[in-house]
């Protein structure tokens, strides 16, 4: 039987005789100590700023989507809606809504990844962490896999790939500091040693993904002698880490040939690190 595709949604995955479903699959208010999370979930990293976002909203507005569980012994397992299920915790709610199906384990770990993917919530090393789950717990190929989600092979295929880059790599991936452009850079260096150094040229000078591209098909040069790079003043080294702190963040002051002019550059890792960077500078 040919599998429904991402693009249909969970309804469609869960099957059309959902809608005909018995009265203990419908919308219930189930008792949240009695939910448990789902140990296949793809998502491993929920930001502090977003859960604290979704608290004051149930908060304010209480859990409007149902969490989707499955009946496990006494209580219940998490399928879909970990985050929803987390901030209604600190809420401090005694019962969330949720629906009940009956969902294998197969499909359980399906529903989780594309719920996810839909909703845009897993890092890609989450994601490629996700792809690669199905093909050890369920046997599928990078094919088989690719349809089910609605991705293209080669979708799939270079995101597994990104689980060959050294861990403090798919750390600063993970984070947001690196996009998934700068990794297909980095992988096309043969040499992790290399694929570190230019992740970390990335990071501190803020080079682009076409930038990384350009310096990862060079070969690599170790300067010596008069191509050494000069030693940065002391005061200025003193200048910086001294912003680095004030600010919470990489700054770097880059002198001018002529010693008389420069820059100050100041790094920022996503919209909230963006305002807040700025909001200091601006002294609000």
């Amino acid at each position: 039987m040919a599998r429904k595709a991402l693009g249909r949604g969970i309804g469609a995955l869960l099957g059309e005789e959902t809608a005909a479903a018995p009265a203990q699959t419908d919308n219930s208010e189930i008792d949240i100590d009695l939910v448990k999370p789902n140990a296949k979930q793809p998502r491993t990293n929920f930001p502090e700023a977003e859960l604290e976002e979704l608290t004051q909203s149930i908060r304010m507005n209480g859990v409007v989507q149902p969490i989707l569980v499955r009946s496990v012994g006494k209580g219940f397992e998490l399928v879909a809606g970990e985050r929803r299920w987390r901030a209604a915790q600190r809420v401090g709610l005694k019962k969330i809504p949720a629906v009940i199906r009956e969902i294998d384990d197969e499909k359980m770990l399906e529903i989780a990844l594309i719920e996810n993917i839909q909703r845009q919530e897993l890092n890609p090393v989450e994601e490629s962490r996700a792809y690669q789950q199905l093909i050890d717990d369920l046997g599928l190929t990078q094919q088989e896999v690719a349809e089910r989600v609605g991705k293209t092979r080669t979708f799939v295929a270079n995101y597994l790939r990104l689980l060959s880059l050294p861990k403090s790599i798919r750390t600063h991936l993970e984070d947001g500091k690196l996009s998934v452009g700068h990794a297909k850079a980095l992988l096309s260096i043969p040499d992790k040693k290399r694929q570190k150094e230019l992740a970390n040229a990335i990071l501190v000078k803020g080079l682009s993904v076409r930038d990384a591209e350009r310096k990862a098909k060079k070969p690599s040069k170790r300067k010596s002698g008069a191509n050494a790079k000069a030693p940065k003043d002391p005061n200025i080294k003193k200048a910086e880490t001294k912003l680095r702190r004030r600010y919470a963040t990489h700054v770097e002051i880059t002198p001018g040939k002529s010693g008389k002019s420069g820059k100050i550059e100041f790094e920022y890792y996503g919209s909230e690190d963006l305002d807040r960077v700025y909001n200091l500078l601006m002294n609000k």
